[in-house]
C-alpha cells in the first residue's frame, strides 16, 4: 500500500515538473530580451531534467518494465496527475511570471521538506533539486517586483494574471489519503504545514510590487486526480506527437 502511494506521489511530482517544463519551453525564442529568453529556457530544462529523474524512480517502483519515456509520452490525459496551475497557457509574459511565482514559492518549500524524507532516493532527488528551486523563485520574485513597479501596462497585466491564476493555487495544499499516509510515515510533508509560509512569501512580494493579493476564495481542484482543463490536452497533443505517430521510434 505504501509503495503504491509513493509511486503515485512521485508521478504527481514528475508530472508537475514535466508539464511546467513543457509550458516554459513553448516560450523559447519569445522572451522579452535574449538574457531572459535563455533564463526561461534553462528553467524549462531544469524541470524536464527533474521529471526524467522522478519518472525513472517511479518506473523502478512500479516494476512493470516501463521506462521514463513510457510515463512521459505514452499515458493518456486522465493518467496525468499534475496541478491545474502548471498546465495553464502562456497568455502573455505576465501570465508566465505569475504562474511561475505561485508555483516556485510552493516548490521551494516542498522540496526543502522532501530533503528530510525517510525515502533516501526521494531525499536525494530533492537535495539536487532545491538549488534550482531557490533560483527559480528568486528570479521570478525579481520579475514580479520589476513588472509591478514598472509601467501602468506591466502593472495592469501582471495584476490581471495574479488574479486569474489565484483560483488554481488551493490545489497545491490539498491533502488526500496518499499525502496523509506518506506524511504519517515521514516520507513526504503535509503541505498544509507550510501554507502560511507560502502565503507570507506571496503577500510580501506582492506588497513590494505594489500589487494586491487576490480576494477570490473560489478554488479549482481535480488535476491531482486526473481531471484537467482543456489546456493539458493541447500540451499532450504536441508533446506526445512523435511517440504516438512512430511508436518505439529510436534515433
Amino acid at each position: 500500500m505504501e509503495k503504491n502511494n509513493l509511486y503515485k506521489y512521485i508521478i504527481r511530482l514528475a508530472d508537475n515538473a514535466l508539464i511546467l517544463g513543457q509550458r516554459l519551453s513553448e516560450n523559447c525564442s519569445k522572451g522579452p530580451f535574449l538574457e531572459e529568453d535563455l533564463a526561461q529556457t534553462n528553467i524549462a530544462l531544469d524541470y524536464i531534467g527533474r521529471a526524467q529523474v522522478l519518472f525513472n524512480y517511479a518506473a523502478k517502483l512500479n516494476n512493470n518494465n516501463q521506462t521514463e519515456d513510457d510515463l512521459a509520452y505514452r499515458r493518456d490525459e486522465i493518467d496525468y496527475l499534475n496541478f491545474l496551475l502548471v498546465e495553464q497557457a502562456n497568455q502573455d509574459f505576465a501570465y508566465i511570471i505569475a504562474r511561475q511565482f505561485y508555483y516556485s514559492a510552493f516548490d521551494c518549500l516542498l522540496y526543502n521538506e522532501l530533503t528530510k524524507s525517510k525515502d533516501e532516493t526521494l531525499a536525494s532527488i530533492a537535495k539536487k533539486s532545491i538549488k534550482e528551486s531557490n533560483y527559480h523563485l528568486t528570479h521570478t520574485i525579481d520579475w514580479v517586483i520589476r513588472l509591478g513597479n514598472g509601467t501602468d501596462e506591466s502593472k495592469h497585466r501582471l495584476q490581471n494574471a495574479i488574479d486569474a491564476l489565484w483560483t488554481y493555487t488551493g490545489e497545491m495544499f490539498e491533502q488526500d489519503e496518499i499525502d496523509l499516509n506518506l506524511s504519517k510515515n515521514n516520507i513526504a510533508p503535509n503541505a498544509l504545514d507550510f501554507k502560511a509560509n507560502w502565503l507570507n512569501t506571496i503577500s510580501t512580494t506582492l506588497k513590494n510590487a505594489t500589487l494586491k493579493l487576490p480576494e477570490n476564495s473560489f478554488m479549482m481542484f481535480g488535476g491531482r486526480n486526473g481531471k484537467h482543463t482543456e489546456n493539458l490536452g493541447h500540451i499532450l497533443s504536441e508533446m506526445q506527437y512523435l511517440q504516438r505517430a512512430y511508436p518505439n521510434a529510436t534515433w
